[in-house]
């Protein structure tokens, strides 16, 4: 199956399945089918995003699954959102997508129109400032609001996120995907285009995997395999990644980081294998807590291979890198500037 065929499939499931939930108003294509070449393979290690327009979302969104032989992820997002071209180019995660997008379905005949004006619109430096305000605000909320209530595996996760989310501002910056699993891969192709590997390496700081061993995260997926069989396994509460912690899910997770440790890009591999644990803490402690206390010695030595074994080293390790923000919001203009397919003069009325 190559890019063109998965796309073909995508729009199927739309056709037949998806245009018929209630509240359709239309789809489109987000995520790295955008930029794949269409006559290349399909990997296996991807799923095919598609974000659903509705006037009724639901609480639980569709997710992972199979469909004809090919893995998609299926998102609903509320119509009032695309009601007026500048709340798109505001928002880094649906601007990049609905500007790069290929419509699937456009029950009332305005995506396509209301596309064509964000696709031009997206490159205006007014527009891209923006959007990385909106991850750097992003990123400053979630680092200041862990909760100190929550298990330790939700803190981390509380942790984890918001710190990887400023590796989306030079992603963003570049206008280029701000990909979720493979975020630091992404980065790190973007700074070394800019000649900022430096950057990178204080990216990864934030995480506390700039000195890891490719034997010590290859022993953390391991463990990972073992922990993520069982929450599979034993799953029944539903949380909004459930999908992702699935039997079809697990090419992406557990393959998918094995390709990255084998390109030797280990480091940036460790921000998912972190996030899946957590993940399957919570599914865990939910739904088999016996299970949960037998694998927690295990997550809890992959974490100390980062030098995270107490609440404090969350909350240090979240103070350091909101001391970091002013630094890498300096990269990230410069960045900006240099950036030649940004349009740097100011829009008509702006």
């Amino acid at each position: 199956m190559n890019t063109q065929d998965a796309i073909a499939i995508a729009r199927e499931w739309v056709q037949h399945v998806g245009s018929h939930q209630p509240g359709f108003k239309g789809a489109y294509l987000a995520g790295s089918v955008l930029t794949h070449p269409r006559l290349a393979p399909w990997p296996v290690s991807s799923d095919v995003d598609i974000m659903i327009i509705s006037t009724k979302v639901q609480d639980k969104k569709l997710g992972k699954f199979i469909y004809k032989g090919l893995l998609l992820e299926v998102t609903t997002l509320d119509y009032r959102l695309f009601l007026q071209k500048e709340t798109i180019l505001a928002d880094y995660h649906v601007g990049y997508s609905f500007a790069h997008t290929i419509v699937l379905s456009d029950v009332d005949d305005v995506l396509v129109p209301l596309q064509t004006e964000v696709a031009r619109d997206f490159y205006h430096m007014e527009w891209v400032h923006r959007r990385c305000e909106h991850v750097k605000e992003k990123s400053i909320a979630g680092l200041t609001t862990i909760p100190t209530s929550a298990p330790f595996h939700e803190q981390v996760m509380s942790w984890l996120f918001p710190t990887g989310v400023l590796a989306h501002l030079f992603l963003t910056a570049a206008l280029e995907n701000p990909t979720v699993r493979k975020r630091y891969t992404a980065v790190q192709a973007v700074l070394k285009r800019y000649n900022m590997e430096d950057v990178h390496e204080t990216l990864l700081k934030q995480l506390r995997v700039e000195s890891l061993t490719k034997m010590t995260v290859q022993s953390s997926l391991d463990q990972l395999e073992e922990t993520f069989v069982l929450a599979v396994e034993h799953a029944k509460t539903p949380f909004f990644f459930s999908t992702d912690v699935t039997h079809s899910a697990k090419p992406i997770v557990i393959e998918g980081s094995q390709l990255l440790i084998n390109k030797n890009q280990f480091r940036e591999s460790f921000f998912w294998i972190i996030a899946t644990f957590c993940r399957c803490h919570i599914i865990l402690a939910h739904d088999a807590p016996h299970l949960h206390e037998k694998r927690l010695p295990y997550f809890k030595q992959v974490l100390s291979s980062i030098g995270i074994t107490t609440e404090k080293d969350l909350y240090s390790a979240a103070l350091k890198t909101l001391s970091t923000v002013d630094y890498f919001w300096d990269h990230t203009r410069a960045l900006i500037e240099n950036n030649p397919d940004i349009i740097h003069e100011k829009k008509h009325g702006g």
